[in-house]
This record gives structure tokens, C-alpha cells and sequence, in this order.
């Protein structure tokens, strides 16, 4: 059996839409209708008039589709495959972290759960997260679950503080000064584009910090010829073969040869066909959970995309 073939044809039949997150493996890009950000991901199938939609990334993305979705049925592939930094918060520990600074707003980035979105008084990306906190015009915000987004967000706006929950990305954390430095010594002429979930180290140093799809345009628009990646494997995997493709000329590297996420890599092709076929996996949020996590993002997206 072609698995390929057989998705895609699964994929017309049903009318369902595959989303693919940018650090899944690369083959799983040939069946995919969209690849991304998880939130850019979730507002383009909302817009589909798919009946299904199948996300292949970790199951806080899954849930942002259903948020953004909630009359089309969402399947994750692999239901197993959850996110290390989503997992270190849940709403008893985000409640404890409140009371300790009562009145004071909230940020919570999207790679969290929908309960403790819920939580929230506004939700941010790795892209706007910036814009958000200027946004609450506050002296001191709270920011949950990313220490290292939050913090990085504290050094471009001085003037406000932003207290963080204790929770990161143990994949970007791996990425240390050393390798930037090992890095500066072999591609001397390469420019070094990092992830804000680094370590607060690991953004002074790099020359670029940005989204995943930040450093991507960054990357493409540049016209430097050879980079060093500082974020999730599978950014390189598909900016050397969009290269090759395109004849840009241009070579990626990765920093260091453990960044790869194993959660997100659980998700494999043939997964994508079971769920497919049999409609399992499917992502359910409460009613009353999803209304107030999806005005959490709804009031992000009236301060900025």
C-alpha cells in the first residue's frame, strides 16, 4: 500500500485538511495542505470548509484547532504526543502562581493547554509576544508557562516587568553558549538565528531571535548565503530542501545535532492514515473551557497578528 496515496485519497473523500507543524518530520509535508506556526496553522483550517481537520503536531496545537473549530472534528495521530514545556503548568498551578501576585494580568503563550488558556487574561506567540505585553499597558505582568519567551520579552520593554511561571522547552534548552561559540569558530561568515525559548544566553549571542516562522523569512529574505540554526531540527530539514528547490544557494545548519524534539516526532504518516480512516483520536474541550480560551486568543488577535 502507497501510505501517501492512500492519505491524500482518504483526504479528498472525507474532505479533511492535514496541518503540519514545521518541526514534524519533513516526508509528512507531501500530504500536508498547510505547514507552520501552530496558531497561524489553526486560523487557516478555521477558514477551510474541511469537515476534518488532522494536525499533525502535539496535542496543545490539536486543541487550538478545536478552539478555533469547535463544529469540525480534530484528530491528533498520535494522541501520545504531548509538549514537555505545555506539560509543567496545569490551572491548580497556574492559580497558585495568581494568588501570589493578585491583580495583576496574565500572558499566557499559546503552547499551553486550552485550560489554562482559559485561565488567562490574553494569550501571545513567540512572534507577537512583544507587542502583547506593551499591549496591557501594566508595570507588571504575569507570564505563563515559557520563563525564557518571558524573560526575552522583558529586555526589549524595560519599563515593565514580567514576572514568569518556571516552565521552558527542554529541546531548546539543550542549545547552550558553547555551541554558539563552536559555531562562530567553524562558519565564521554564517549568521546564528535563535528561538526565544533559548536560554536568555543563547539570544544575546545569536544574531537573529525570532519565531519559527521569523527565522524562516529571515533566512529566505537575507542575502547571506549560510546559517546556523538555533531552534528544532526540522526548521533545517525544510529550509535546505525549499533551497535546493529553489536554487538558492544557501546552506543551514543545525547547532547542535540533539535538537530534535522527540514528542513532535511521534507522528508518522502511517498514523495519519489510521486516524484518517477511522475518525480516532479525536480532540473534545468543554464548552464553557473553550469559550474563555478562545477569548484569551480572541483578544490577542485585536492587538496584533
Amino acid at each position: 500500500m502507497d501510505l501517501k496515496q492512500e492519505i491524500l485519497r482518504l483526504k479528498k473523500e472525507k474532505n479533511a485538511v492535514i496541518l503540519t507543524h514545521c518541526y514534524q518530520d519533513v516526508e509528512i509535508d507531501d500530504v500536508s495542505d498547510y505547514v507552520g506556526d501552530s496558531l497561524y496553522l489553526s486560523r487557516v483550517a478555521a477558514k477551510t470548509d474541511a469537515k476534518i481537520i488532522v494536525f499533525a503536531g502535539v496535542y496543545f496545537m490539536a486543541q487550538s484547532a478545536k478552539l478555533l473549530s469547535p463544529n469540525k472534528k480534530v484528530l491528533l495521530p498520535n494522541i501520545n504526543s504531548g509538549c514537555l514545556m505545555s506539560d509543567m503548568i496545569d490551572v491548580d498551578n497556574l492559580r497558585q502562581f495568581k494568588s501570589k501576585h493578585p491583580n495583576t494580568p496574565v500572558v499566557c503563550y499559546v503552547n499551553s493547554t486550552a485550560e489554562v488558556k482559559a485561565e488567562c487574561d490574553i494569550c501571545c506567540t513567540s512572534s507577537n509576544a512583544i507587542e502583547i505585553v506593551k499591549s496591557l499597558n501594566a508595570k507588571q505582568v504575569l507570564f505563563v508557562p515559557d520563563t525564557y519567551l518571558g524573560k526575552w520579552v522583558e529586555t526589549k520593554l524595560p519599563d515593565i516587568e514580567v514576572i514568569t511561571f518556571n516552565g521552558f522547552c527542554p529541546t531548546h534548552l539543550r542549545i547552550r553558549t558553547t555551541d554558539i561559540e563552536e559555531a562562530r569558530r567553524e562558519y565564521p561568515e554564517a549568521l546564528i538565528l535563535a528561538h526565544p525559548e533559548c536560554h536568555t544566553e543563547i539570544s544575546k549571542l545569536a544574531d537573529f531571535v525570532g519565531s519559527t516562522k521569523e527565522i524562516m523569512d529571515f533566512a529566505v529574505k537575507s542575502d547571506k548565503k549560510q546559517f546556523v540554526i538555533a531552534t528544532e531540527l526540522g526548521v533545517v530539514q525544510r529550509l535546505n530542501r525549499d533551497s535546493k528547490l529553489n536554487n538558492w544557494g544557501k546552506e543551514f545548519i543545525l547547532i547542535n545535532q540533539n535538537i530534535t524534539c522527540p514528542n513532535m516526532k511521534q507522528n508518522t504518516l502511517e498514523d495519519i492514515y489510521n486516524v484518517l480512516l477511522n475518525e480516532t483520536n479525536e480532540i473534545t474541550i468543554p464548552e464553557e473551557v473553550r469559550k474563555k480560551a478562545v477569548s484569551s486568543i480572541e483578544k490577542m488577535l485585536k492587538v496584533g497578528n
